[in-house]
C-alpha cells in the first residue's frame, strides 16, 4: 500500500470504525434478533421465521399499518403544497417578508413532546381553543382526538402545522430560478398562476422529490406526538406507537425487531418506487 493511501486509509479509520460498531454491527445484531424469542432480560431463544408469522397474521399489525399509510397518502402531499405555497408568498424581499419567514419555520425548532402537549389543548372537546374559536361563529366543534372519526384530521392539522420545517430548501431553490424566466412570462401575458404553474413548479420539482422522500420517512416514522395524545379507537395507534409498545410494554423484543425491519422494507420499497417515477416528473437540465 502506498504511502498516500495508508494515509488516507488512517484519516478514515475513526468513520469507518463507527460505522462498523454502531451501524453495521447493530444491524447484523437485529437481523438475529428478529428471528428470536427475546423478553430483553432472558437469553434469546431462536424461532427462525416465527415473529415474521406472527406479524403478517396480527390484527394489530395490520391495523397500525394501515393508520401509518392513510396518514401517509394524506399528510405527505397535503405538507408539500403547504410548505411550496408559503416558501412562494414570503420569497419576495417585502416588507415584513422576514417576520413570517421565521414564524413559518419556528415549529420546526420545536420540541415534538411541547407540540403535543400544546395541540392537547388545542384540541380538547371541553375547553381546547379550536373549538373554541368554532363557537365563536356558532359552529359546534367534534370531539377530535376522542372521536375515532377524527383522529386522522387531528394529525393532519398538526401536520400543515408544522409544514414549514422544509422552508428553507424551497427559499434556496427559489431563489435559484431565473428572473429572466418570469420576466419572459410576463411579456408573453402570463399570469402570476401560470408563471407558478409552469416555471416555479417544474423548476423546484428536485426539491420537491427531496422533500417528498423525506416526507415518506418521516410519515412511516411518526411517533412523538401519536405516542403522547393518541386516539380513540387506537386511531392513534401508529406503525411506531405499536413497535414502541410491543418492545417496552410488553417486552417482545425479538418480534419488535421484526416489526421494525417489516418498516425497513417498506420504506426502501417506497423509496426506489418514488425514485423510478422521478425521470417522468423531475426537471433535470
Amino acid at each position: 500500500m502506498k504511502k498516500r493511501e495508508k494515509a488516507g486509509f488512517f484519516f478514515i479509520l475513526p468513520w469507518l470504525t463507527g460505522l462498523i460498531v454502531f451501524t453495521a454491527f447493530p444491524m447484523i445484531a437485529a437481523v438475529y434478533i428478529s428471528m428470536t424469542d427475546w423478553d430483553i432480560v432472558g437469553n434469546a431463544a431462536f424461532t427462525g421465521i416465527e415473529n415474521y408469522k406472527m406479524l403478517f397474521s396480527s390484527k394489530e399489525f395490520i391495523r397500525s399499518l394501515w393508520v401509518t399509510v392513510r396518514y401517509a397518502v394524506i399528510a405527505v402531499p397535503l405538507i408539500i403544497a403547504t410548505s411550496l405555497t408559503m416558501a412562494v408568498l414570503v420569497s419576495k424581499n417585502r416588507k415584513g417578508a422576514g417576520i413570517f419567514r421565521v414564524i413559518y419555520y419556528m415549529p420546526a425548532i420545536v420540541s415534538g413532546v411541547a407540540v403535543a402537549i400544546v395541540f392537547k389543548w388545542i384540541l380538547d372537546p371541553s375547553y381546547g381553543l379550536l373549538n373554541g374559536v368554532l363557537s365563536f361563529f356558532g359552529i359546534q366543534g367534534p370531539d377530535w382526538l376522542y372521536d375515532p372519526d377524527w383522529v386522522l384530521p387531528s394529525y393532519l392539522i398538526m401536520a400543515v402545522w408544522g409544514a414549514g420545517g422544509s422552508l428553507l430548501t424551497y427559499l434556496a431553490a427559489l431563489k435559484d430560478i431565473p428572473e429572466d424566466l418570469y420576466g419572459a412570462a410576463m411579456i408573453d401575458g402570463a399570469n402570476v398562476f401560470q408563471r407558478v404553474r409552469y416555471i416555479t413548479v417544474p423548476l423546484m420539482t428536485p426539491i420537491i422529490f427531496y422533500n417528498l422522500v423525506l416526507g415518506i420517512i418521516g410519515a412511516f416514522r411518526k411517533f412523538t406526538d401519536a405516542y403522547v395524545l393518541g386516539g380513540a379507537g387506537k386511531e392513534g395507534n401508529f406503525y411506531m406507537v405499536y413497535l414502541y409498545e410491543e418492545a417496552f410494554g410488553h417486552y417482545r423484543m425479538g418480534y419488535a425487531t421484526a416489526l421494525a425491519w417489516v418498516l425497513f422494507v417498506i420504506i426502501l420499497a417506497l423509496t426506489f418506487i418514488v425514485n423510478w417515477t422521478k425521470k417522468y416528473w423531475v426537471y433535470s437540465e
